[in-house]
């Protein structure tokens, strides 16, 4: 069972709807007890940064993810704002992070490109991981973003992808994970990272 947080940010139905196709079971909460209890995490997120960590505070969920990530070491997956929220800052907002991983959130510069970067985008794995794998055909995913993650350690990057810049769209460190694009919109393609991620979750 994977518990997927609620925390009034995300689309958790869609994840929780890809988990079930990928084979695996869901549960959407933003209970305390519940949460303390998980044994694997989704954290997924749309919208603004700075109003979702509010989110979090308000909700009383920061002690309990930090123990559950940090302490108890059990698999977590950050998806889209999801993802940017495991790192220590972020300029939406000059706002802090959960800060798990190394690193910042930064806005797409301004220039010949509409921000935010929209649609599927070819996505390059640079550090071989059990969560996502080179195959044969490219790897496409669905992207909705306006600022995107800066590893400051390189090998905290699984995965890059390309617009006006190369950024990192895929992250792990340990028994953290995320991603930038978002798997539950992706077809076959976010399948596939949904069915690595639930072997991690078995394997943990």
């Amino acid at each position: 069972m994977i518990t997927i947080v609620d925390y009034g940010v995300g689309n958790s139905l869609s994840v929780k709807n890809m988990i079930k196709r990928a084979g695996g079971q869901a549960e959407i909460t933003g209970d305390l007890d519940l949460i303390s209890k998980a044994t694997s995490l989704i954290i997924p997120g749309v919208g603004n940064f700075t109003k979702a960590m509010l989110k979090l505070h308000e909700s009383g969920l920061l002690d309990v993810l930090n123990k559950k990530v940090l302490v108890d070491k059990v698999p977590v997956l950050g998806i889209c704002l999801g993802m940017q929220l495991l790192f220590e800052h972020s300029e939406e907002g000059d706002a802090k992070g959960l800060g798990w991983i190394p690193g910042n959130v930064v806005k797409f510069p301004e220039g010949n490109l509409k921000v935010p970067h929209m649609g599927w985008t070819e996505t390059q794995v640079v550090n071989e991981n059990a969560l996502i794998q080179s195959t044969e055909e490219e790897l496409r995913y669905y992207y909705v973003h306006s600022y995107y993650v800066k590893c400051r350690d390189f090998a905290h990057v699984i995965g890059t992808a390309n617009y006006g810049l190369e950024f990192h769209s895929a992250v792990n460190l340990g028994n953290i994970y995320g991603t930038q694009f978002h798997p539950e919109k992706s077809h076959r393609y976010g399948l596939q990272i949904m069915e690595n991620y639930l072997k991690i979750c078995h394997e943990n």
